[in-house]
């Protein structure tokens, strides 16, 4: 991104914030394996038809998904594999901060040491 003009900055903003909502990121997983309809993204995400819809066209505008017409359904599949390895390294980066974060709630949920009781005169 370095040396960026302002409006590039502002397309990878658009792109960012595309991935930012979790919808969009159960319907781009759906389509990892294979391309879906509406109908089939809306009955695995539990989804209106004109919900998925509308987050497909926030996908589509993006170039993350393509739209195919067969018979008289239209068919989405993911446009640039390269997501997932963007999703991916986002998970694992993600995956390290969890596992850093449990280490030092560990140490501090760590017994504390027994001390010697005050012998009393």
């Amino acid at each position: 991104m370095e040396d960026l003009p302002d409006e590039a900055l502002e397309q990878v903003a658009a792109y960012f914030q595309a991935l930012s909502e979790p919808t969009r990121l159960r319907i781009l997983n759906l389509l990892r394996t294979q391309g879906r309809s509406v109908g089939e993204l809306a009955q695995l995400c539990g989804f209106s038809s004109a919900n998925v819809s509308r987050h497909l066209a926030v996908l589509g505008q993006h170039g993350l998904v393509e739209r195919e017409t067969r018979g008289n359904s239209a068919i989405y599949s993911i446009a640039d594999k390269s997501v997932y390895d963007l999703c991916d390294l986002v998970c694992g980066n993600i995956a390290r901060l969890l596992e850093r974060e449990a280490k030092t709630r560990a140490a501090f949920a760590a017994p504390a040491p027994k001390r010697a009781r005050a012998q009393r005169s």
